[in-house]
């Protein structure tokens, strides 16, 4: 490990320009982080599902929290070691020659690609697309979002030079460098084996003709950038200082969060908006893929490891949307509260309710769901209400339809890990933690580290500068202290989960054709 300054005083920054927050986290080489900056992301939507984000803005809010560090760290700009970036991931994020935004990015939850989804699903290509990418097709990827534009707005692919992720965005920001990382590239338009762009999935997609919208993949870990003396004037750093681009924010969330680990033993559930539920392989033959042909399978920062993932659209959506409800109807009555103000205590009343008495499918977002099933027509639903039913019972069942959903994941991946290590949000809520463990019928431990994905970013700058001999070692000072004690899944409730786990199977199974009646197809 290096001496002197790094030691001393050296901080790396990690970038992390999730969905709802831009971040911006200063941490020192151990990785405690010593600050953070933030701003809500900006977004907007349209009735068509449309859902765009202005690239300008982005990259103008990404600065102005580099900034906003400046102010709380002394002397910041000449103790950077480095920067790394990562962001929310899939949507489409396009410039031209000049470096400018052709148009709005579309992002991850623009749901307008939903029937070109189910035409190449459907196809018969899509076996080989599956079997090379390890990676399940969804409305929220890049490349079909490129075929609806194709089919929608070839103006603005007429224009486009590059075709970006959100945190290749803001990497080309920062150092005028236009590439792309191996995790986002090849589950979207790769091979998780070879890590290299397989030529026929553009083919297949009718996007043969826009080739040259790729970009080279670089590995973080191994290479980095140098910011530029635009990006250091908008940032206020240094002129030349290195920039890493990091991976996919799930995948740099699951190394910030616990994922590493060379034991194979443990698997990383997040619990935020959306749901994900990793665990990792030491080589790619490892991986185990599914009938069902969904989850990621993704390279990981380490040498020749692979993480596998299966995904909820929603996780913590379902809770926030039933705490709205309350609210709604509270509001209507003339009485304010706030989330917060109704999360006080929930975690005893939810305990308190009988266990399983409901059954709650959380498919509450609108785009549908992809983990561990593709169908964008999927919705929610609660099953075995009745009169006796009340409020914490149904809050009590979203939290229950979370943890069988983790399990629906886990299954299709292979036998459950020992060990899950869970971050996000609702990590925090006792009663979540408790149902997970026993949903899933193995030890749970939260992370007490608060920004995940930054950390994990972080974590890749670290090993690139060559402050740690390998990601294990890495993970070992900047995880390990931020590992909670682990605990245990309660007996009863095991076996009650699992009775009613093939239940939850074969009714998310038979109510499909209702949600295709729904949708009117």
């Amino acid at each position: 490990m290096k001496v002197g300054v790094y030691m001393k005083d050296g901080i790396l920054i990690g970038i992390d320009a999730g969905t709802s927050v831009i971040k911006s986290v200063a941490f020192n080489t151990q990785g405690e982080q010593l600050a953070v900056a933030a701003i809500p992301n900006k977004y907007s939507t349209s009735p068509d599902g449309g859902a765009e984000q202005d690239m300008g803005v982005t990259w103008a809010d990404t600065a102005e929290t580099l900034r906003q560090l400046g102010e709380q760290i002394p002397g910041l700009a000449s103790r950077v070691i480095a920067l790394s970036v990562t962001a929310q991931g899939d949507g489409l994020w396009m410039i031209d020659k000049a470096g400018e935004p052709v148009g709005p990015a579309t992002i991850w939850l623009d749901n307008r690609a939903g029937s070109i989804v189910e035409e190449y699903v459907n196809s018969p290509h899509y076996a080989g697309h599956y079997e090379r990418t390890g990676t399940g097709l969804s409305v929220v990827q890049l490349s079909v979002k490129l075929a609806w534009m194709k089919r929608n707005r070839p103006e603005l692919l007429a224009r486009a030079t590059n075709a970006f992720h959100c945190k290749d965005w803001i990497y080309f920001r920062l150092t005028g460098d236009r590439v792309t990382d191996p995790s986002e590239a090849n589950f979207t338009f790769g091979n998780y084996r070879t890590l290299r762009y397989q030529p026929d999935i553009l083919e297949h997609l009718g996007l043969a003709a826009y080739k040259h919208l790729l970009t080279p993949m670089v590995e973080g870990t191994r290479e980095c950038g140098k910011l530029s003396d635009a990006a250091a004037t908008a940032t206020g750093l240094k002129a030349g200082t290195p920039v890493c681009l990091g991976y996919i924010d799930i995948v740099c969330s699951g190394l910030g969060g616990g994922l590493f680990d060379p034991s194979g033993q443990s698997g990383c559930t997040i619990v935020g908006s959306t749901g994900m539920h990793m665990r990792l392989h030491a080589n790619a033959d490892a991986a185990q893929l599914n009938a069902e042909r969904s989850g990621f399978t993704i390279a990981f920062p380490a040498p020749g490891m692979v993480a596998q993932i299966q995904s909820n659209m929603a996780a913590t959506l379902n809770i926030d949307w039933l705490l709205d409800v309350a609210r709604g109807i509270l509001s209507e009555q003339g009485v304010e509260r706030s989330r917060a103000d109704l999360i006080k205590g929930l975690d005893d009343k939810v305990l308190a309710r009988e266990p399983a008495k409901l059954m709650y499918h959380p498919y509450i977002s609108r785009i549908g769901e992809r983990g561990p099933f593709m169908d964008v027509a999927a919705r929610a639903s609660f099953n075995g209400l009745d009169v006796t039913a009340d409020y914490h019972d149904m809050m009590r069942a979203v939290f229950e339809g979370l943890g069988l959903a983790a399990r629906d994941c886990y299954s299709v991946m292979g036998p459950v890990p020992k060990e899950i290590r869970v971050t996000g949000g609702a990590a925090r809520s006792k009663a979540l933690r408790l149902i997970l463990a026993s949903a899933l019928n193995a030890k749970v431990r939260s992370v007490s580290r608060e920004e995940a994905g930054a950390a994990g970013a972080a974590m890749m700058a670290a090993v690139q500068q060559k402050l740690f001999p390998d990601m294990a070692a890495c993970a070992s000072t900047w995880v390990d202290p931020h590992l909670g004690t682990p605990l245990e899944p309660d007996s009863g409730l095991v076996r009650r989960y699992a009775a009613v786990f093939p239940h939850y199977v074969a009714a998310r199974q038979a109510i499909r054709p209702v949600w295709r009646g729904m949708r009117g197809n």
